[in-house]
């Protein structure tokens, strides 16, 4: 089960993080100035009714490189991994924190970071983590 402390350990461990809350408060982490490549995604009472199966705790936004991958991420359907048509079209996906096991957590913050890390910077971490 993980919560915001696993997901501030794995971010802040990354090269140039930053926890940068949203102007409304929400969690957010990002590698520099860039926008966030993790954040706390506060879900609407309609966008909760839209699900079949509601998220059971906070939920995480996760930048992904792309929608190629998104796709490829929902189709290994991870637990706790989920979109909604709020995020249609845009390569982000949502975690239910409280279900998506820790290596996966990890796994999914690292490549958000990936998607939004500068490239010098990525390819750094790369030749250090291969």
């Amino acid at each position: 089960m993980a919560d915001w402390d696993d997901v501030r350990r794995v971010a802040l461990a990354l090269p140039q993080v930053v926890e940068a809350p949203s102007g409304t408060g929400a969690l957010g982490w990002r590698v520099g100035s860039r926008p966030a490549f993790v954040w706390e995604r506060r879900m609407r009472p309609s966008e909760l009714r839209s699900l079949a199966e509601p998220p059971a705790g906070p939920v995480l936004g996760a930048r992904v490189a792309d929608l190629e991958d998104k796709e490829a991420l929902l189709a290994e359907r991870l637990p706790g991994v989920f979109t909604i048509d709020h995020v249609a079209g845009y390569p982000v996906v949502l975690v239910d924190l409280p279900v998506v096991p820790g290596d996966v957590l990890a796994e999914l913050v690292v490549d958000a970071w990936l998607a939004r890390a500068p490239v010098r910077l990525r390819t750094a971490y790369l030749a250090e983590h291969p």
